[in-house]
């Protein structure tokens, strides 16, 4: 095999892997906060990038300037979200409450993609800037501008992400949820106001990740369930509610199966799901997650 075609084919995974990371820190974050698998965060991409999509068609905004604005429709629509059909759920058992969610986004998900035929038809669209060649080369590797502007948004956003979590009154607050939310009531946090802002923020994440997609790839009415699974994947991979390692572990998803794609070719996708299993049956408390004692 081609050395130089591995390598830009890792690079490529990179790149694509940055996404993958990007869409399941928001699923992480929901998890980790609320103990909810809200199995339309896929759709919630979808809509991310179709928002990015009407705002260059209509509105000629480049499509990277539109990135938090995209975020801060999608924030919007988490939060009625979150009022309206999972806030009932948060004072249930913890199984009780997984178990309603994912019938809840199940539902959500049929209701979403059958909007976005509506408003969008089922057709392919993708965000076409004057730039989409730009790139350049390096010791023989081709590095597309747009992939690899992807790649650095998503790598900030998920920095900012942590600083908030890390420096901000109320980003601690949801680390404290996360840990244990009984503790941080009884500490004065709010559950409900928490709960109801990180679900948003999960939308808000996931938004960003659909307007990357549009721009360097395509986006279609269909596309929620695989990035779903990308995301329950890397999820678990990284280990359940651990937000930084979820990061990570998508770019270790997407350069693992863009380098397996020369071996399996269109099997690669099996490759993924191969690794999910192994890391359930040899170390279900995920790669980056601690061992319980």
């Amino acid at each position: 095999m081609n050395l130089q075609v591995s390598a830009q084919s890792l690079i490529f995974g990179i790149f694509v892997g940055g996404l993958y990371g990007l869409a399941a820190v928001g699923l992480s974050l929901v998890f980790g906060v609320m103990k909810m698998l809200n199995v339309a965060h896929g759709e919630l991409l979808m809509l991310g990038g179709y928002v990015t999509f009407w705002f260059f068609s209509l509105y000629h905004i480049d499509p990277f300037l539109s990135l938090l604005p995209s975020a801060f429709v999608l924030f919007l629509i988490g939060m009625g979200l979150y009022k309206g059909l999972f806030s009932p759920l948060a004072k249930l058992h913890e199984e009780v409450k997984i178990k309603n969610s994912l019938l809840i986004g199940f539902g959500l998900s049929l209701v979403f993609h059958n909007l976005a035929i509506r408003l969008w038809t089922a057709d392919e669209r993708s965000v076409s800037v004057f730039y989409s060649g730009w790139g350049f080369s390096l010791f023989g590797l081709r590095f597309p501008f747009i992939r690899l502007a992807g790649l650095v948004l998503a790598t900030i956003v998920i920095l900012a992400l942590q600083q908030f979590l890390t420096k901000t009154y109320f980003g601690k607050a949801i680390r404290a949820t996360t840990e244990n939310w009984e503790s941080a009531a009884l500490m004065g946090i709010n559950i409900e106001k928490t709960s109801m802002v990180s679900f948003a923020l999960g939308a808000a994440l996931a938004a960003m990740a659909g307007t990357i997609v549009s721009v360097g790839y395509a986006i279609h009415p269909a596309m929620g369930l695989e990035w779903t699974l990308k995301a329950l994947i890397v999820v678990v991979l990284a280990g359940l509610g651990n937000i930084g390692g979820a990061f990570v572990a998508g770019v270790l998803l997407g350069g693992v199966e863009s380098v397996s794609a020369l071996f399996v070719g269109p099997y690669m996708e099996v490759v993924g799901l191969v690794i999910f299993l192994l890391v359930l049956e040899l170390r279900p408390q995920g790669l980056f997650g601690k061992r319980s004692e």
